[in-house]
């Protein structure tokens, strides 16, 4: 009851500031191209690791197996779960997430001294550097430096994009705006889908080099767009304590100028800011709830499973039965569903809320997944270990309903709500620890699924079903809403939720207390 009227008054008091302008609308899309380049490198990875030139190349066992694979398919035996159950395999993937996890701890001093600006530039700059060496690799150790350049510029990326959407967009459109950089993920992974579909018909064998490189492209446009954004008003305060500019910028990007309140909240905010290093101040007590937040959302982001869709959707594919092209295509089409999923949830999330696509995202993407286990297992049990062609297109159908799940749920939110929820003087560093946890927990989801898809096979569908269950309670009872609340309110509605409240009692005398 107290957290609804709380946002109720923070919604009367934005309404003044709430007016969208196409200066807002160009800096945020330009910044979103944050998002393509860490979509696109999601997509391509799967890809390529399908591609038999690339695997012959530079992963020479895993073609072998394959090809035996592939002339053996007919009988009953399990070696086409095992298939790309290969560490070395793998750390192409993963390693981008092994130097992201500390790139985007360095991004969050960056991006408090100098501002949201140079951690996007720097960002854009890494990956740029990645995709050419990737796209020219001669061998594993040149392919591993690319997706650590390409590590680099995830990091700075993902640090800074976010929090300058959030703080960009006016409150009533907070949601909206700041999802579209999951909206550019799941583009980012649609084009690198495609490109992968293309290039693999070329029949020289170079195809992966032409995906690899490609990514130069949404790499360009955010390194030169970099440089002509605006800073944000938090930004401008929080770097150079120029309140005038901060003003001017306010009424530019808000369409109005009735900005008083916003200011003053921003002023204040910086001014709690300065006192003390932002790491040290977010393990004081009043921040436990945001600290928990900081760790709970991205680990259960990544438990959700997406990621054995997004990194080895082509090998699970082939896994079930369709050859490269077909698995290609198939992986193809869940990404037109995810991106799809996505906008749809742009439209909605301001109107209904974020606990309520939370909700009916985890359910729907609990159901797709039990129900995939369920299907596999039957249709080895019926084909003798072997997946027909009518259950390898229920799994495609099925695999699409659990992306849409995700797409309009854990998705964009995983991103939303933690740059929304973090106030000004802790929120560069909170976002960098959420980033972090999110690398790392990608890092060993990469690593583990080929080997669990080998030693548990369609059982690993069950096992990130159950965490589903976990995050979906966990959400509705723990995390306020924050529909409409302007980014520098949202701390008030800690003060009347019914479990942190606690944390936040006594924070007028514990404003240094660090447990």
């Amino acid at each position: 009851m107290g957290e609804e009227e709380s946002r109720k008054g923070a919604m009367a008091a934005s309404e003044s500031s709430g007016k969208i302008t196409y200066f807002v609308v160009a800096s945020c899309v330009m910044a979103a191209m944050g998002g393509v380049i860490f979509g696109y490198d999601i997509g391509v990875s799967g890809g390529v690791m399908s591609m038999g030139p690339f695997l012959k190349r530079f992963f020479p066992k895993v073609y072998e197996l394959q090809e035996e694979d592939r002339i053996r398919r007919s009988s009953n035996n399990k070696n086409h779960y095992c298939l790309f159950n290969s560490q070395l395999l793998t750390s192409f993937t993963s390693s981008l997430y092994v130097s992201g996890f500390i790139a985007c701890l360095l991004a969050s001093s960056v991006t408090r001294s100098w501002g949201r600006k140079p951690s996007i530039f720097l960002g854009g700059v890494a990956f740029l550097a990645g995709s050419a060496l990737g796209g020219s690799a001669q061998n594993v150790a040149m392919l591993l430096i690319a997706r650590l350049l390409l590590g680099v510029g995830v990091g700075f990326a993902n640090q800074s994009v976010p929090l300058y959407l959030s703080e960009m967009a006016p409150a009533k459109y907070r949601g909206a705006i700041s999802n579209g950089f999951q909206l550019c993920i799941g583009i980012g992974f649609l084009t690198a889908n495609f490109t992968n579909y293309e290039t693999q018909k070329i029949k020289g064998g170079y195809g992966w080099r032409i995906s690899l490189a490609t990514a130069a492209i949404p790499a360009s446009i955010l390194t030169l767009g970099s440089l002509f954004l605006p800073e944000t008003p938090n930004s401008i305060i929080q770097t150079t304590g120029d309140v005038s500019k901060a003003e001017l910028m306010l009424r530019r990007i808000r369409g109005t100028n009735d900005v008083q309140d916003e200011l003053t909240d921003l002023v204040e905010a910086s001014s709690d800011e300065s006192k003390s290093n932002a790491f040290v101040k977010l393990l004081q007590r009043k921040y436990r709830p945001e600290l928990v937040m900081a760790f709970a959302i991205p680990f259960f982001q990544q438990v959700t499973g997406i990621n054995v869709v997004a990194f080895y959707a082509p090998v699970l594919f082939r896994t079930v039965g369709f050859g490269e092209s077909g698995s290609l295509m198939s992986t193809l089409v869940t990404g037109i569903v995810g991106t799809a999923s996505t906008f749809l949830s742009m439209l909605v999330v301001d109107r209904i809320g974020r606990k309520t696509l939370f909700l009916i995202g985890g359910l729907q993407m609990l159901v797709s997944q039990v129900t995939i286990g369920v299907v596999i297992m039957v249709a080895e049990a019926r084909g003798g270990g072997v997946i027909g062609e009518g259950y390898g297109y229920a799994v495609v159908v099925l695999v699409c309903v659990y992306v849409a799940g995700f797409g309009w749920s854990w998705g964009p939110l995983g991103w939303l709500v933690p740059s929304e929820i973090f106030p000004l003087e802790i929120r560069s560093a909170a976002q960098s620890v959420t980033v972090a946890v999110s690398f790392v927990f990608t890092f060993a989801v990469a690593q583990s699924v080929p080997p669990m898809l080998c030693k548990f096979r369609a059982g690993i569908f069950f096992f990130y079903g159950g965490w589903v269950v976990v995050m979906t309670v966990a959400v509705q009872l723990f995390l306020p809403e924050t529909k409409n609340v302007p980014i520098e309110k949202v701390a008030g509605l800690w003060e009347k939720h019914w479990f942190w409240r606690r944390m936040r009692m006594k924070r007028d005398i514990q404003e240094t207390n660090i447990i």
